[in-house]
């Protein structure tokens, strides 16, 4: 609570304070379409929190993937100078490092819940912001955590571990590896705004995205019959803005903490935001024609255990050749993950009976 409100007291002097011109202009480069759930959710909502804690002294001007940079450029954009800002998500660095697997989540993680108090409580934003100052040369924030996904849209029915054999399946990170290597299957990765028609074109078999909340807004469920659950290959996500560390270092300290708020502000809104619209769309999705398919209990948890095997064994392979930052980093995750499903049980869980 205590952290939560020092959020809410930068706000009060911010908007107590008179607006002045921007004194800062930050463009941002995004791995997600103008207009977008995710675009609207996470790059709107922290240029606008900027603009109202710093009282306009900083402007931050979101741009989609494609207008400044290709989707999965944002990183390398903003490394070279291009643009100030960037926005995306670790999963698409999982093969250049799979250290970013652990942030990004993956199948066997942790859900939404546990991953905020792990960001903000736990130590996970300083592990990801020595990450990024130490081997990319950016300073980021995180912006945005993600309720579980749906596990697919898909063309044929999934609900064993068997059924995924030979699926040609629109995935990114870590389970695209589990996928392939575990269970026979087909991943490919495209970027968000290709993914529609790929699917109506049955260019894949099945594809996975995000949440509900954000599927049902790109109309996935209308041109494929099935729709699979629960989403064990994803049960959280993150997405953060990051910009050159010398960027933020020419930041003068209110700034900086005022930024740092706008974007934990962020991630606060965005995720309730995201379990509204989730159960919304859930309702919705049962209005229509697309058949919800649960996956076998026993067969989902084969995809949880792969994925912590998958994770342990690139912590492992990297440790091994002397660099021991995600075996760090996955401990400190697993230990959050072992504590919170031991101690966690005084929680009341609403059902539907």
């Amino acid at each position: 609570m205590k952290r939560f409100l020092s959020v809410a007291a930068v706000l009060a002097v911010a908007m107590a304070a008179p607006a002045t011109a921007a004194d800062v202009e930050w463009k941002m480069t995004a791995a997600i379409g103008e207009g977008s759930f995710f675009y609207k959710n996470f790059m709107e909502r922290f240029a606008g929190n900027v603009d109202k804690l710093t009282q306009g002294r900083v402007e931050v001007k979101p741009f989609g993937a494609g207008v400044l940079a290709p989707a999965f450029k944002a990183y390398e954009t903003v490394q070279d100078g291009i643009v100030e800002a960037g926005h995306s998500t670790p999963s698409y660095l999982v093969n250049q490092d799979p250290t970013n697997a652990v942030f990004a989540s993956f199948p066997g993680g942790m859900s939404g819940e546990a991953t905020l108090h792990w960001v903000y409580e736990g130590g996970g934003e300083k592990l990801l912001q020595d990450f990024r100052r130490e081997e990319m040369g950016l300073h980021t924030m995180v912006v945005g955590i993600g309720t579980s996904e749906i596990f697919a849209h898909s063309n044929v029915k999934i609900e064993t571990v068997e059924d995924l054999k030979g699926v040609k399946f629109r995935t990114s990170g870590a389970f695209a590896a589990v996928l392939q290597e575990d269970f026979g299957g087909v991943p490919t990765v495209v970027p968000g705004n290709e993914i529609y028609t790929l699917l109506q074109r049955k260019g894949v078999d099945a594809i996975e995205w995000s949440t509900p909340g954000a599927n049902i807004t790109e109309g996935f469920h209308e041109v494929a019959p099935y729709l699979i659950m629960p989403g064990v290959h994803q049960p959280s996500f993150l997405w953060e803005v990051f910009v050159k560390q010398e960027t933020w270092d020419a930041l003068p300290d209110d700034l900086k903490v005022q930024i740092t708020a706008a974007a934990k502000l962020t991630t606060y809104e965005s995720f309730t935001h995201f379990g509204d619209q989730d159960i919304r769309a859930m309702e919705e999705f049962r209005k229509t024609k697309v058949e919800i398919v649960n996956i076998v209990p026993s067969e989902a948890e084969k995809i949880r255990e792969a994925g912590r095997k998958w994770a342990r064994a690139m912590a492992g392979e990297k440790a091994g050749a002397g660099d021991t930052r995600m075996q760090e980093v996955l401990d400190s995750y697993l230990a959050y993950q072992a504590n919170w499903a031991a101690n966690s049980g005084y929680l009341v869980r609403d059902s539907a009976e």
